[in-house]
């Protein structure tokens, strides 16, 4: 059976019900749509009329090239030449996703090793932070990075509480967030003065804010001191005493701590009618540094040491001298370093053991220093200078220098560590670090004179204190 038209056995069968013959699909509906007519007898024909031949497939011969032996071996010799070509190609390209896969493989274990190498140094340098402390060789003799304890030691229940206080607190620091409602820096860049005092307190050296920040307690030159109550404007409390000018003033919970240069120490009852007193060093004292417990305190004076008080049982429970003068101190917020500045150093010890962990070498007396909260920043202002260095107690190193460009008397960070404020007679700046983009900008500067200054509640303040005695709240005004 053969097509009518083309002579070849058709793929696709169909008859003509006008002439009864047998074509293939494809060509006569061609035909039909070209002429309309049956190309055998001329009738009429449209594709209606076609009757479809059911049949099994046919099998096409081979073409007239492959009749012939030598037109095989052609035909067999490029299909052997096709299957070479893109056996090669294949073998090609399984070559080269080997090379993908192993470069692959080799930087995946690369950089698993390298987080595996970070990972191990952030813990190291955590534990090295928790733990600060350094091995002194046998003998009787002091060496270089201990001190002359007037003391047997730090009290093992004080031990305890310290313990206990730095565990809290270092675990709580590395999930804490910003809180909420904290003030951004755009709010702290229309800081503006909201009010000022003038107090009875000149030559004001210090200043401090209790929890609620609603209390100011400053002390002055004459010997006396005073706590500012913010919400009834007016100050609520004079503490008159005769042990010399006030040098550092601080908060230990509810009560006022006041430190003078007699070298006395009077931790004052809540109504501050009343007070403790506590001579512990032979001269007058230089600063106080309060603990992030209410019940501990420490003390540096003129004789080079530096104290620590049980403020519940109002007595020192350890004495430590150095070889140099000190001039002020910070407590690290977790509770168990305790940094001193001297005339060219600024010294960590560890409070539990009274050795020296790290010697930051300056240059210059130090008048200034305060922990970041983010526990391994410390910022130290030196006397008569413009600017301020930032060290880094895991590297133990000064890792930036931040010029302020007039001086600088005190510094002071945030709850968050995102603020730095620097007080001085030429005003008061505020230095912001940004984590995500690990860079420092100036959101503040102002003229206000200040010799200290402290945070507000959720940093929406700044409250200072002039070598006058003038208080100064610094804060968002009504219109900003």
């Amino acid at each position: 059976m053969f097509c009518a038209i083309s002579g070849e056995a058709p793929t696709v069968p169909v008859i003509s019900s006008k002439s009864g013959s047998l074509f293939e699909k494809r060509l006569i509906e061609a035909y039909i749509e070209e002429h309309g007519t049956d190309p055998i007898s001329g009738e009429d024909l449209n594709i209606a009329d076609l009757i479809e031949v059911k049949s099994s497939k046919v099998v096409r011969p081979r073409p007239p090239t492959l009749t012939s032996i030598p037109a095989l071996l052609t035909s067999f010799q490029d299909e052997w030449d096709s299957i070479m070509l893109e056996t090669h190609k294949l073998r090609s390209q399984l070559v080269q996703v080997r090379q993908e896969l192993t470069t692959a493989l080799y930087q995946n274990d690369a950089a698993a090793r390298v987080i595996a190498r970070v990972t191990k140094e952030r813990d190291e340098a955590r534990e090295a932070l928790a733990q600060l402390s350094v091995v002194t060789g046998p003998g009787p003799s002091r060496g270089p990075d201990e001190m002359e304890v007037d003391k047997d030691g730090l009290p093992n229940y004080v031990r305890e509480r310290i313990d206990e206080t730095m565990k809290q607190l270092s675990a709580s620091r590395r999930k804490r967030a910003i809180p909420q409602g904290w003030t951004d820096t755009d709010s702290v860049s229309t800081f503006q003065t909201l009010r000022t005092l003038e107090t009875p307190f000149s030559g004001a050296s210090s200043l401090d804010l209790d929890a609620t920040g609603e209390l100011t307690l400053v002390g002055g030159a004459n010997g006396s001191s005073g706590i500012y109550s913010l919400a009834q404007e007016n100050m609520a409390t004079i503490l008159n005493a005769s042990d010399g000018a006030i040098v550092d003033v601080a908060w230990a919970g509810r009560n006022a701590v006041t430190a003078s240069a007699g070298g006395v120490l009077r931790i004052w009852d809540q109504q501050g009618s009343d007070s403790t007193t506590i001579k512990a060093h032979s001269g007058g004292l230089r600063a106080l540094a309060a603990h992030p417990r209410d019940d501990l305190l420490a003390s540096v004076g003129e004789d080079k040491s530096w104290v620590v008080y049980d403020l519940e049982a109002s007595k020192p429970v350890i004495q430590a001298y150095g070889e140099d003068e000190i001039s002020t101190a910070d407590f690290h917020p977790d509770g168990h370093l305790f940094a001193t500045g001297t005339g060219n150093s600024a010294l960590i010890y560890d409070i539990r053991t009274t050795v020296i962990g790290a010697d930051f070498k300056l240059g210059g007396t130090v008048s200034s220093m305060s922990f970041s909260e983010n526990g391994f920043w410390l910022a130290i202002a030196l006397n008569g200078g413009t600017d301020v260095q930032i060290w880094d107690l895991r590297k133990i190193t000064q890792t930036k220098a931040l010029d302020i460009g007039s001086r600088v008397d005190a510094v002071k960070w945030d709850y968050t560590g995102q603020y730095l404020a620097t007080s001085g007679q030429a005003g008061i700046s505020v230095q912001a670090y940004s984590k995500s983009t690990k860079s420092w900008s100036e959101p503040l500067r102002t003229a206000v004179s200040a010799v200290s200054t402290a945070w507000g509640n959720n940093a929406a303040s700044l409250v200072a204190v002039d070598s006058q005695g003038v208080l100064t709240w610094l804060g968002i005004g009504e219109g900003s």
